[in-house]
């Protein structure tokens, strides 16, 4: 512990521009150290992403020692400068103590100060308050190198006291754990829990840049499961989950454990992660058991879908990701099918990168559920056959028709009917590509036209045997419908009847939770 002149040069190799920043400061007579996370990543073996300068020289000294340089004044009321060397931008700060922090993130003032120690007595975790100089060696009054060694993470000096200056800390520690791998020292454990209450005052951009880091980390299962009170207690959608039993055959774990398992069984893409997490998030308010005490939790995706978009919404994600999340949530559970007819017709339904990712998910819940590997198999199965129907480059979408809006023209169609014989006719050419000729399609249209045969959508949402039941109910209610028949696997829908007032049909399949796709 403590500041000296230690030869680690070995373990620090630091590019040049940061180095000739080092040797004009140091020549001017003014200590100057790396600091932070490069000296952390350095000690670890890592190679650091960037380079933070500390130095004894006040800002203005800075700016006069660098006077042949192009200098930023980025932030003088917290000492800190920008020196452009040999075209690279190098963040120069003097060494400071801190006063309170009102707003729980900044200081409310400075005051500079000529000792490293004592800048580093302010910082967050041991492994963050070191420094390093090629001309003073290393700086470590806190035993930063051994708690790295040991892979733990601890805070400088008072834990509640460091917490409280900045709660986002708190979210960072279960970061660095999930990221890392370390253990977080037990009073370090008990600051967070008693400080977690601060988190409610960091705004949402922050809580989540940190968020889809720690969902993404090597062992963020770990995390989630040893501190599900703190993960929770930031979403509380997710909290009913934590210990609600399954009493289910296929489920060997509770919903929490379930969710957390096939989290850490996907990717680590932050859409992902999410999406697993938030997955079944409506299963303890949907639950119902039956009389022989297996548990049942219908419509699940549909409440899961509702607390993902409350808890997307004060994340604040980014709209496309809070799109993609959701529609992930909503459809997981809906079939992607087990033939070449049906995959063809769910790649029309949700294109290449949503079924993939899709396929992703299910994946993840089947390995999450730890009871069923066969499913899997089945899984992996429905990717071969997702991979012959797109090497088939065949007929996905009304663009890849033989006929097009001009035909319809042509044949006495205007308006919004136009869209509508399109997709008749491509709802028949997925399930028979020879469909797809001109001549063929004409005859489609006169049979539509005529309103003779059926009528024939792609309905999405439709995941299992009780919703396929429901949809057939819904429709059979209408007047002009004389039968349904409804295909689970794929999501074809065929109503048999004369004059089926479409608008009708999407209106109450809509209304019930469902989209008419196709």
């Amino acid at each position: 512990m403590g500041c000296g002149a230690i030869d680690m040069g070995c373990l620090f190799d630091l590019p040049q521009h940061i180095v000739a920043v080092l040797d004009r400061l140091e020549q001017a007579g003014y200590a100057s150290y790396v600091v932070g996370g490069a000296v952390r990543d350095s000690l670890a073996g890592r190679t650091p992403h960037d380079y933070d300068v500390c130095t004894a020289a006040f800002p203005q000294q800075v700016e006069d020692i660098f006077f042949d340089h192009h200098v930023i004044e980025t932030g003088l009321q917290h000492g800190t400068v920008t020196v452009m060397m040999e075209g690279e931008p190098v963040e120069v700060t003097t060494f400071r103590t801190e006063g309170s922090y009102s707003d729980g993130r900044r200081p409310d003032s400075v005051q500079f100060v000529t000792a490293i120690a004592d800048d580093l007595a302010r910082r967050d975790f041991t492994v963050n308050a070191m420094a390093y100089s090629p001309q003073r060696g290393l700086c470590d009054p806190f035993g930063g190198q051994d708690d790295l060694r040991r892979k733990l993470l601890r805070c400088v000096g008072d834990p509640d006291a460091r917490l409280q200056e900045d709660a986002l800390r708190i979210l960072r520690a279960l970061r660095f754990a999930a990221q890392r791998g370390y253990a977080i020292e037990l009073q370090t454990v008990q600051a967070l829990r008693r400080n977690q209450h601060g988190l409610a005052h960091v705004s949402a951009e922050r809580i989540t840049a940190e968020l889809l880091q720690l969902v993404c980390g090597p062992y963020a299962g770990t995390v989630m499961m040893e501190y599900a009170d703190m993960i929770t207690g930031l979403l509380p959608e997710l909290a009913p989950m934590v210990g609600f039993a399954q009493h289910n055959p296929y489920h060997k774990y509770d919903v929490w454990e379930h969710s957390v398992r096939a989290m850490e069984s996907i990717r680590p893409d932050p859409l992902l992660r999410l999406a697993m997490l938030f997955h079944d998030c409506g299963k303890p308010g949907t639950f119902h058991m039956d009389d022989n005490g297996v548990g049942h939790f219908y419509g699940h995706p549909i409440l899961s879908y509702q607390l993902a978009q409350q808890a997307a919404r004060h994340l604040r994600l980014p709209v496309q990701m809070e799109q993609e999340l959701l529609y992930l949530v909503r459809h997981h559970d809906t079939p992607l099918g087990n033939t070449v007819r049906s995959v063809r017709r769910k790649l029309a339904v949700h294109g290449e990168t949503r079924f993939r990712n899709l396929l992703a998910v299910k994946k993840a819940d089947c390995i999450g559920q730890g009871t069923t590997p066969e499913n899997l198999t089945e899984l992996l199965e429905t990717e071969a056959l997702l991979e012959q129907v797109l090497a088939e480059q065949g007929c996905l979408t009304r663009k890849d028709l033989a006929v097009n809006g001009n035909d319809l023209l042509a044949w006495g169609i205007s308006g919004p009917s136009i869209g509508r014989y399109l997709s008749e006719m491509l709802n028949r050419v997925l399930d028979d590509p020879s469909c797809n000729t001109r001549e063929r399609l004409y005859e489609i249209f006169l049979e539509v036209h005529s309103r003779q045969g059926c009528l024939q959508l792609t309905v999405n949402g439709i995941s299992a045997r009780c919703c396929a039941r429901q949809v057939k109910r819904l429709l059979e209610a209408l007047p002009a419908v004389t039968q349904v028949e409804v295909a689970l696997d794929s999501g074809l829908v065929k109503l048999y009847g004369q004059n089926i007032p479409l608008d009708q049909v999407q209106d109450t399949l809509t209304a019930a939770g469902f989209e008419v796709a196709i």
